[in-house]
C-alpha cells in the first residue's frame, strides 16, 4: 500500500484541531493555509499557556490576515520581528484619505492587494479600515511578537505619528456596534416573535431575556454559560422594601473569565424573576441537565450537545427582529448590552448598581449610555421646543 505524504496545510489542519474549542471550524482549512507552523505552534503554546478563548480567537484571525496581506503585498511571509517600514506600511494600506484616493487611484492599499484579501474574503468593507481594528491587528502583531521572545518596532515614534495622522485623514466616524440599542420596549417585541411553544421559542425566549436581565451579557458570555455555572438562591421580594410583597425566583450566574476578567476573579451576577422562569423551562422542555445551556436545534427539532456559537446568537437576534417587524440591520446582539445600561438610566438606576450587574470596568464607557439618556430627558436641549 502505498502512504501519501501529507501536505504541509494538511498538517497545520490537523495541528489545529488540537484548538477545536477555540477556532471557529468553518474557518480552519482558511486558516491552516494562511498560518505557518511558527505560527500554529505559537497559538498552541498560548492556548495551553490560559489565554481567554475570545483573546486567542481574535489573535489566531488577526493573525490569519496579517500573513494573508504581508504575502500579497510583498511576496513574502510575515518576517519576525516585523521591520519598522512594514509596519508603516500597513497603516497607509488601511487608513487613507477617501478624497485623495478619488484622485489618486495608488493612494492606499494597492488595487492588486484589496483584491487578493477580496478573493480570500478578508476584506469585505469598502474603503478604509475603521481605527480600531487597525490597532487591534497591530496590538495582536506586537503581543505574538513578543511571545515568540521578539522586540518589534511597534513603540517608534514614527509608528505613533503616522497612525495619528492617518487616522485624522481617514475620517472615518465611530460606529457603534449596534446601531440601536434593544431597550426593553424593543425586547418586549423580540420576546413576542419567540411566543410560540417550539423548542426553539423556548430557547430564544430563555436567551433574550437571559441576556437582558443579567447586564447585558456579551453574546460570547451567553454561548458560553453552561448548566453548572447556575446556583439557584433564596427567593427574593418584588419590592425589597415591602416584606409582604411576592417572592421571587433568583438564580446566580458564575461567569468566570469574561472579556474584562480572569477567571480566577470568579465573577457572578443574578436573575430574579421572569428570566429564572424562561430559563428553568427552556432547560427542562430541553431535558438539559449539564453541559452548555444555549444550543444548536436542527430543523426538525433535535437539539445537538454544542453550545451555540457567539455568531449565532448575534443572527438569533437579528432573526427576531426579523419576525417582530423590526430592521434587523439596525439590531446586533451588543444592543441587549447596550440596551441594558439605557434602560437603567432612563429609570433613574444609579450608575454604580448597573455596572455592578453589567460588569462594566470602564466608567467612561457606561457612562456614555447614561449621559446619552440624561440629555434626552434634560431640559437643557429643550429651551426652545
Amino acid at each position: 500500500m502505498t502512504i501519501v505524504p501529507s501536505t504541509p496545510i494538511a498538517s497545520r489542519a490537523e495541528e489545529l484541531d488540537a484548538l477545536d474549542a477555540i477556532l471557529p471550524f468553518d474557518r480552519r482549512d482558511q486558516l491552516a493555509a494562511l498560518l505557518t507552523d511558527d505560527d500554529v505552534a505559537t497559538l498552541k503554546h498560548l492556548a495551553q499557556e490560559g489565554m481567554g478563548e475570545n483573546t486567542l480567537r481574535a489573535l489566531a484571525s488577526d493573525l490569519g490576515y496579517l500573513e494573508a496581506w504581508c504575502r500579497l503585498a510583498t511576496g513574502d511571509p510575515l518576517p519576525w520581528p516585523a521591520p519598522e517600514a512594514l509596519l508603516l506600511k500597513f497603516v497607509a494600506h488601511h487608513l487613507w484619505d477617501p478624497v485623495k484616493r478619488a484622485e489618486d487611484a495608488a493612494h492606499g492599499m494597492p488595487a492588486a492587494v484589496e483584491a487578493g484579501l477580496r478573493a480570500e474574503r478578508l476584506l469585505r468593507a469598502l474603503g478604509p479600515h475603521a481605527p480600531g481594528t487597525v490597532r487591534r491587528r497591530l496590538t495582536s502583531w506586537s503581543i505574538l511578537t513578543r511571545w515568540r521572545g521578539l522586540t518589534g518596532a511597534f513603540a517608534a515614534p514614527s509608528l505613533k505619528s503616522t497612525l495619528r495622522l492617518a487616522v485624522r485623514a481617514s475620517a472615518r466616524p465611530r460606529q457603534r456596534k449596534s446601531k440601536k440599542a434593544v431597550t426593553v420596549d424593543i425586547l418586549a417585541k423580540l420576546l413576542q416573535a419567540c411566543a410560540g411553544d417550539r423548542l426553539v421559542d423556548l430557547r430564544d425566549h430563555a436567551l433574550l431575556l437571559t441576556a437582558f436581565a443579567s447586564g447585558g451579557r456579551r453574546r460570547s458570555e451567553v454561548a458560553a454559560l453552561r448548566v453548572e455555572d447556575l446556583t439557584d438562591e433564596e427567593p427574593v421580594r418584588a419590592d425589597p422594601s415591602d416584606k409582604n410583597s411576592p417572592p421571587l425566583p433568583c438564580l446566580s450566574i458564575r461567569l468566570g473569565r469574561t472579556k474584562t476578567t480572569t477567571a480566577d476573579e470568579n465573577e457572578h451576577v443574578l436573575l430574579i424573576g421572569r428570566p429564572v422562569t424562561a430559563l428553568k423551562t427552556w432547560l427542562a422542555e430541553a431535558q438539559i441537565k449539564d453541559g452548555p445551556v444555549f444550543r444548536r436545534i436542527d430543523q426538525w427539532g433535535n437539539i445537538d450537545r454544542r453550545a451555540l456559537t457567539p455568531q449565532s446568537v448575534n443572527l438569533i437576534l437579528k432573526a427576531r427582529c426579523e419576525q417582530a417587524g423590526l430592521d434587523s440591520a439596525l439590531f446586533s446582539a451588543h444592543g441587549l448590552r447596550s440596551g441594558y445600561l439605557t434602560e437603567a438610566a432612563n429609570r433613574g438606576i444609579p450608575l454604580p448598581e448597573a455596572m455592578q450587574q453589567s460588569l462594566h470596568k470602564s466608567v467612561t464607557q457606561a457612562a456614555s449610555y447614561y449621559n446619552n439618556a440624561e440629555q434626552k430627558n434634560g431640559r437643557a436641549a429643550r429651551l426652545i421646543v
